[in-house]
Order: structure tokens, then sequence, then C-alpha cells
């Protein structure tokens, strides 16, 4: 009997997640929707909207599917899960109801303020006065999300209250982000290291995964605007057993079971955002997937089967342990010309790609390209995430670098930090 995955999305994260799949003995085929130039080296691609409950859920019947795995956030809030399960097949990934923690920020401020989660002070709006009061209540640095999901690039953080109010402005009207933003969360600033970390959730309770370091910033030194993410690295020096238990005890079993009071039974993967502040560990943002770049990084380190991890929390019941290689793992985004905020040019031949995969312990992930003429080419800001492990984070920062200099097309961009700070 055939067991066949099928992965849905197309950007780094669910090529990383593919691969992973792809690795493990007890799967067979690998079918994406719609999946990207990278993803077709591993099986089938459909061209399917990603988004489309009932078009996913037929696709997983007629290539019948052992296991569904939904990859990026805007189909779990649509409903993808859902519609699968009702079909009879297992997904992994939390339901419509439960993916509602990432897809309505004043919700998951909500949800984690009623479960008692340390987290910062703050409040939604949909009126510009109001908001303007409660930014007059805040100091020196100033938080402004839309309330919708936003591709990641829906978060403002400045030190400039004139900046705050103007952002305000912008997402209100529906000028930044449409009605994403025509709610928006204020939260007061605060500051530390960050820190990713994964859980899997079976819908009764959960274990830890891995935790990485994302680097949002666009530019070395943490310069420029907020992107979806140029990098991370794991594991993390500060990330030890003792946070992992007090991340499980204090924030992720307090809002599972908030969120089971609220019929919002969560399985699938829950990502803490979190930050080490000098008042202690305070959590950010919750989201409902794996994280990107995160996972190109996660992924590669994990020494047990990623399939019966999801298989697992998408049937209710987690076995099989975590184990992750004693290994580090660093990824480096590759982004095109005027990305952030958006690409300037599309359709440029990338060059370099089979030497980048002979570096050793190398990977490379793709999530903005496209063929064309037998050609992969660019088709969005961050084009492909190239990874790589290595016995540490200095052996796998050097081999990531090495193979991201391998890449090439007009205009390409990537931060030549990641990871350094984690060395010093």
């Amino acid at each position: 009997m055939t067991t066949r995955v099928l992965v849905v999305g197309g950007g780094g994260r669910e090529h990383a997640l593919a691969w992973g799949l792809a690795r493990s003995a007890a799967v067979d085929e690998i079918v994406s929707a719609p999946g990207n130039p990278g993803m077709a080296e591993l099986g089938e691609c459909r061209p399917v909207d990603p988004t489309d409950p009932a078009a996913v859920a037929r696709l997983a019947d007629e290539v019948d599917a052992e296991l569904v795995v939904v990859g990026p956030e805007e189909p779990l809030a649509a409903g993808v899960v859902d519609a699968v399960v009702a079909s009879g097949r297992a997904a992994f990934g939390p339901p419509a109801a439960a993916a509602r923690l990432e897809g309505s920020k004043a919700w998951m401020k909500e949800v984690v303020t009623a479960a008692g989660v340390p987290t910062a002070r703050y409040g939604a709006f949909t009126e510009r006065a109001a908001a303007y009061a409660f930014l007059d209540t805040l100091r020196d640095l100033y938080v402004v999300k839309t309330d919708g999901l936003a591709a990641g690039k829906g978060v403002l953080v400045t030190e400039s209250l004139a900046e705050a109010r103007a952002a305000v402005d912008a997402y209100l009207s529906g000028e930044a982000f449409g009605d994403a933003g025509r709610r928006c969360v204020l939260e007061e600033g605060i500051s530390g290291p960050e820190l990713s970390v994964f859980v899997l959730c079976d819908g009764r309770d959960a274990v830890p995964f891995a935790a990485a370091q994302d680097h949002k910033r666009a530019f070395d030194g943490d310069a420029g605007p907020n992107t979806g993410g140029m990098g991370a690295y794991s594991p993390v020096p500060f990330a030890d057993d003792s946070l992992l238990d007090e991340v499980m005890e204090k924030m992720v079993r307090p809002t599972l079971s908030e969120m089971r009071n609220r019929d919002a039974e969560f399985r699938g993967v829950l990502f803490c955002g979190l930050m080490l502040t000098a008042d202690g560990l305070k959590l950010l943002e919750f989201n409902v997937r794996f994280g990107d770049p995160e996972c190109q990084v996660l992924v590669p380190r994990l020494a047990s089967d990623l399939y019966a991890h999801c298989r697992e929390s998408a049937a209710g019941r987690i076995e099989t342990a975590v184990r992750m290689r004693d290994d580090a793992a660093v990824a480096v985004a590759l982004a095109s010309e005027g990305y952030p905020p958006a690409p300037v040019r599309r359709g440029d031949v990338i060059e370099g790609l089979d030497a980048a995969r002979r570096v050793p312990r190398a990977v490379v992930f793709h999530s903005g390209t496209r063929r064309d003429d037998g050609a992969v080419v660019t088709h969005g800001g961050r084009v492909l995430t190239v990874a790589a492990t290595g016995p540490d984070l200095g052996a796998a920062r050097s081999r990531v670098y090495e193979a991201a200099a391998c890449i090439s097309w007009p205009g390409m961009h990537y931060r030549r930090d990641i990871a350094a700070r984690a060395l010093t």
C-alpha cells in the first residue's frame, strides 16, 4: 500500500516540510499543492488554490492522501483542515476555530490574558481617537499590529510616537493592509533577546519540538524594516531545558486549556514567539504553524520521524519522542532587489543552484521561484533559503555562507550576520 502525503503550500517552509517528510521510511510519495520548482523535485505538484478548503479536500481524495500537512497560516484560517477532516482524512494543523489564535491578534491577546500568560499590555482599536489615546499612555517604544493576517509584515516597532500614529492611520484606513488592518492592536514595547519555541500539540497536551532564533530586520546589524525573516539558527544557546519547561508550564498549557474552554481544541504545531525581558520571559505572539525560515533549520536537525510526529498530532495522540540531532543549523534567506516591502523585478535567471547543493550538508529551499523555459527564475521577495548543518554553529554558518555565495541573480541581497551574535 502506497503512503502518500499531500503538502499544502508553496513556500520555503513547505519545501522544508516536504523534504523532511520525503526522508521518512514510512512515506512513499509526496504531492504538493501548489508547490514550487524545488518541491517538484520531490514529487508531483498540483495547481490548486491552497486557501480553497473544498478544492484541497477534493485533491486529497483524488491522490488518496494518507495525511495532509498544511504549511501556511492562510489555509489554516480558511478552514482547510476542517474540510479535509470532514472528508474522512487526517490533516496536520489546527481547525479554523483554533487557527484564530493567529488569524486575530486581538483574540490571541484576549485568550492569553484570560489564561494568565505573561505578555505585553495591549489594546485593540477600530477608531483613531481611542488608538491615539492608548499610544499616549505608552513610553519609549510603540508596537502597532494588524489584527488580521498580513503575511508576517503587519507589525511596526518604533520609538517615534508620530510614526506609530501614522501607522495607525494607514492601518485603520485600509491603506496599508486592507481589511487585515482595519482593526489594529497596540502594545507597549518590551525589549530583550527574542526566541521562537515550537511545540507539537495533539488536542490534549503538547511536547516541545525545538527552539530557533529568527532575524526579522532586512539588513546586517538588525537595520532596516521588518521582513518575513532573513535567516535563522538552531539550537539557541540560552534556550535550555529549564527555559523550555517554563514555556510549557506558564504559556503553552494554560493557553491550550483556555482554548479548550472556548471550543477551540488545538492540534498541530504552536509557534511561541517570546522575549526574554528584564522582568522575565514574556509572550510576543502565538502562530499556528512552523515559522519561515525557522522550519528550514529545525527540519534538517530532526533525528526522529517528521511523518510520525505529524500523523500522531493529527490523530490526537503524540507517542513518538521528538529527537533533535546534536548538530547546529543555520539558514539564510536570499532576497530580490527591492525586498522589503516588495521586489521591484521578477523573472531573473538564478545561477549556481547546483553548485550550492554540492556544498557538504547544505540544502536549498525554494520560496519565490518559478520555471521559465526550463530555467529557475525569481518570482517573489524572499526567493530562496539556503540552510546548512554542522557539528556546531560556527561550522554550520561557514557552510551556509559558502553555499549562498554560489548563487546569484541581478539585485540579489542577503544578510551576512545570521547567527553571528550567538557565536559571541
